[in-house]
């Protein structure tokens, strides 16, 4: 044990997504002198234990005790003890509850250390072809669908591509909703990566889609979808701007936080008209 008043260290150890050859060196030799292993599985994660010949007790940590699993854990962390935060597969805390025991490490002032590894969004993403500049990790999608149909129209606008998870049983009605909402845009259905029928499916979500309709979607699933196109954001900004007259058209960019000068240029440039004459029209308004 450490030094009284000394907390251990909770270390974030990424496991293989499926190849076990993928597991590294420090993670080995961290889980092995670990006091004990939080796993969201145990049954799953006593396979890579006895594999690399680990024998360190385990601690069932999932959604569903994480409420009360938390704070013990995190009591044991301030007695001196190290612990090793595991997911199922790749890196912890990256769509399951992991989170929520690093929160409450950092409000105890645990030293939380995060060990490289495999991680099943970024290994899709660099494989997929589409652009890695800039993007934007989404996960799985909103169980109810309110929020799945929120979430989705926030995300059609977005220039950024997108990176969402989703199991075999949702991923055709995924595919659809997505393709719905953000239209038929290029992307990349990565599966079983780094197992022995790691797959990649690319095209657009409509051909994607149509692929999984002929071929029953096996394995956890990794999407890669193209941001929003210039050509696209022209053609949804000549749709809002339809059926609007151009006082109302630069009212609706002001309240979308663009000042009224630059939005009196985008009105005359979607409207075909001199920017002197909307600038007119605004003046002689009473609205703006």
């Amino acid at each position: 044990m450490n030094a009284v008043n000394q907390p251990g260290t909770l270390y974030l150890c990424p496991t293989p997504l499926g190849n076990l050859e993928d597991m590294s060196f420090r993670a080995v030799r961290v889980l092995k002198e670990a006091a004990a292993v939080a796993a969201e599985d145990t049954r799953h994660t006593i396979k890579l234990l006895n594999h690399f010949d680990i024998h360190v007790p385990l601690i069932s940590y999932h959604e569903h005790n994480k409420a009360e699993r938390g704070p013990e854990i995190v009591r044991r962390l301030l007695q001196g003890e190290t612990i090793a935060l595991v997911s199922d597969a790749g890196m912890p805390g990256i769509s399951d509850p992991g989170v929520d025991l690093v929160r409450l490490a950092i409000e105890q002032n645990i030293p939380v250390v995060p060990l490289p590894g495999p991680n099943a969004a970024l290994t899709a993403l660099i494989a997929s072809g589409l652009d890695t500049t800039l993007f934007t990790f989404v996960g799985f999608l909103p169980k109810t669908n309110k929020h799945r149909r929120e979430l989705l129209a926030k995300l059609a606008r977005h220039p950024y591509t997108l990176v969402f998870y989703e199991s075999p049983h949702r991923l055709k009605a995924t595919l659809e909703e997505i393709k719905s909402a953000l239209g038929d845009r290029q992307a990349v259905a990565a599966r079983e990566l780094t197992k022995k029928f790691e797959e990649f499916v690319r095209g657009t979500l409509g051909s994607i889609s149509l692929h999984f309709n002929e071929h029953q979607p096996r394995g956890e699933f990794t999407l890669i979808v193209a941001g929003i196109s210039d050509d696209e954001v022209v053609a949804a900004e000549a749709d809002s701007f339809a059926g609007l007259d151009v006082i109302q058209a630069v009212q609706m960019l002001i309240e979308r936080g663009i000042n009224k000068k630059d939005a009196i240029r985008e009105v005359a440039s979607q409207k075909g008209l001199p920017k002197r004459q909307v600038y007119q029209a605004v003046l002689d308004s009473d609205v703006l």
